[in-house]
């Protein structure tokens, strides 16, 4: 069975940092590239970040550009996104999403991947 399973999430107050980890189980995540998104209550589902295939190429929102890191080591089928600077408004569900091949411009629309996971809460308190 094909399945990303994200964790790391937490309550956190504002300033503070989490690291969040997406595991591919039933698949092998050298094929993919990982994006990372979150969906706020009543909000649309956004694009955070992404990594290409090999880990060599990177893009982020610009509300998280110089507080999000992603990161991947393939040999553990893992994608991180280490968060630091937290904010309210970063309080969101937030899920990792594998699309076969590479990315581009529209990266951060969730029709261009082919799974996703459940999800793991973020909370940050002010």
């Amino acid at each position: 069975q094909l399945q990303l399973v994200e964790s790391g999430g937490g309550l956190v107050q504002s300033g503070g940092s989490l690291r969040l980890s997406c595991v591919a189980s039933g698949f092998s995540l050298h094929d993919f590239a990982i994006g990372w998104f979150r969906q706020a209550p009543g909000k649309e589902r956004e694009g955070v970040s992404v990594i290409s295939v090999s880990g060599g190429s990177t893009d982020y929102a610009d509300s998280v550009k110089g507080r999000f890191t992603i990161s991947r080591d393939n040999a553990k089928n893992t994608v991180w996104l280490q968060m630091i600077s937290l904010k309210p408004e970063d309080t969101a569900v937030y899920y990792c999403a594998a699309k076969m091949g590479g990315y581009g411009r529209t990266w951060s629309r969730t029709s261009e991947y082919d799974y996703w996971g459940q999800g793991t809460q973020v909370t940050v308190s002010s």
